[in-house]
């Protein structure tokens, strides 16, 4: 990109002021920072409130900051453009700011290309040429599942993009980089010593397959539970594994570190033998297996046309104009044999397989069925008009109540829809307003059905806010 040779460049820094309160940088302005240490990094300077001129912090990212009382001196990074240096071939210094006898001076060499996937270690802190000829800095974050990065500059994970950066070079190591080395050799020292694990005899004395161990469990599960098989007692996860850790084989569960997507193993610590820890599997999916009684899952039979029906039938007592044509576009049910038992599955309208749908009873697959219908019918309902009555601000459990809309449908019914949320999340919910509700004889005892649906508790609103509200009383008909 630029006509000088990285691999030659070598930037001297000449122009350092003293951290004092009549010396410092613009607010917000990025500099180098010599560390009283004799370290360097980076940071934008964010002056205190307080009396003190000279105090305050420079930031380099979120919970990463460098204390005004840590710096001995600072070179501003931001008022300086190296285009048309690095536009001329041969250059091979650059000085920024003045080389005066006597001024302190810090020269950095030995620049990689981003461009040629030299990539700098995590969490490594880096001093950075910009495509644009600039000066920045940052501590990189590699993406997760895929190629390049980012330099983390500032607060809120403010970064530069790895192709916004022509060169890098590394800065002084600090305490999260050396966490990250710390860490990184750790998992070097643990993948060594797991090549050739060991496995306690007293507590591996069936092996080192796992199927054995909930075998043995299952033969035991079996006594109290006939209906109990291997896949039933895998359900309750996450399943036990046998996994090496420091060297030594341990029963144990693994989990997926977020940050690099490793193993992490957590080992079982509640006996010492084999024999106890069948006993503990029998424990551990006890509930599972019980609530899996085949009997009682499927006590209407394997034909899911019987329980869509029965959930059909129980919906269309209230939501009267359900048909079922509308439920095509919505979740597809059916009873499967998965891994030798049957399973509720369910598919979402055209997508290629059906996954198990985990429910204990057929009552309870059947409330589920029912809440899919009696969305699918609001859904096709359309609404005629709405009606949506003011509040003032209502915190909800540590959200806050930000809508609460009466809406008629066309078919002369009513729903009420309710959202709530915080700074950065949120949720809408929808509740039909039953026939029961209507025929109550006066508006507030229509308030107080209505209330068990949409109690105020939980959702806002109150018989105090709305039964003196005349204009809703009329959009409700009363």
């Amino acid at each position: 990109m630029f006509a000088v040779d990285h691999k030659d460049l070598t930037l001297s820094f000449n122009e350092f002021h003293d951290l004092s309160g009549k010396d410092l940088p613009q607010h917000g302005e990025y500099c180098l920072l010599e560390l009283k240490t004799g370290d360097y990094t980076a940071g934008g300077w964010h002056p205190s409130e307080k009396g003190n001129a000279a105090a305050g912090q420079f930031i380099r990212g979120t919970a990463d900051t460098v204390m005004s009382e840590e710096v001995e001196r600072w070179h501003s990074l931001d008022r300086y453009d190296l285009s048309e240096s690095l536009e001329e071939e041969g250059v091979g210094w650059i000085n920024l700011g003045p080389e005066k006898e006597g001024c302190h001076s810090v020269q950095f060499d030995g620049f990689k290309l981003i461009a040629g996937r030299k990539y700098p270690k995590d969490e490594q802190f880096c001093l950075l040429i910009m495509k644009d000829g600039s000066l920045a800095a940052g501590r990189w974050n590699k993406w997760r599942g895929e190629a390049g990065g980012a330099f983390i500059y500032s607060s809120a994970l403010a970064s530069h993009s790895w192709n916004k950066v022509w060169a890098w070079t590394p800065l002084s190591i600090d305490q999260f980089f050396a966490m990250e080395l710390e860490r990184e050799g750790e998992k070097k020292r643990e993948k060594k010593l797991n090549r050739n694990p060991s496995a306690n005899p007293e507590l591996f004395r069936y092996g080192t397959d796992i199927n054995v161990y909930y075998e043995k469990a299952l033969e035991k599960l079996r006594e109290e539970f006939s209906w109990a098989t291997l896949p039933m007692m895998k359900k309750r996860t996450p399943i036990w594994q046998i996994a090496p850790l420091h060297g030594k084989y341990v029963f144990g569960q693994i989990s997926k570190n977020y940050y690099d997507d490793s193993d992490i193993v957590t080992p079982w610590t509640e006996g010492a033998t084999a024999d106890e820890f069948v006993d503990f599997l029998c424990r551990y999916t006890h509930d599972t297996v019980e609530k899996a009684n085949p009997e009682e899952k499927f006590r209407f039979g394997t034909d899911i046309r019987v329980y869509l029906d029965k959930a059909f039938d129980h919906v269309k007592k209230d939501y009267r104009w359900l048909d079922k044509k509308m439920l095509g576009n919505s979740w597809q049910y059916d009873i499967r044999k998965v891994d030798g038992d049957f399973e509720f599955v369910r598919k979402y309208r055209d997508e290629g397989e059906y996954s198990v749908f985990d429910v204990e009873s057929a009552e309870r697959f059947i409330e589920c069925v029912e809440s899919d219908y009696q969305s699918v019918a609001l859904q096709a309902n359309p609404i005629v008009a709405s009606y949506e009555p003011s509040f003032g601000h209502i915190s909800l459990h540590g959200w806050n109540l930000e809508r609460y809309i009466f809406y008629k449908l066309k078919s002369g019914d009513y729903k009420v829809s309710v959202t709530a949320g915080d700074r950065t999340t949120g949720g809408s919910r929808e509740f039909f307003i039953t026939s029961h509700c209507f025929e109550a004889k006066t508006y507030e005892e229509f308030l107080d059905r209505y209330l068990e649906i949409v109690p105020d508790y939980s959702f806002g609103l109150g018989k105090k806010e709305l039964l003196p509200n005349q204009d809703l009383k009329k959009f409700l008909g009363y």
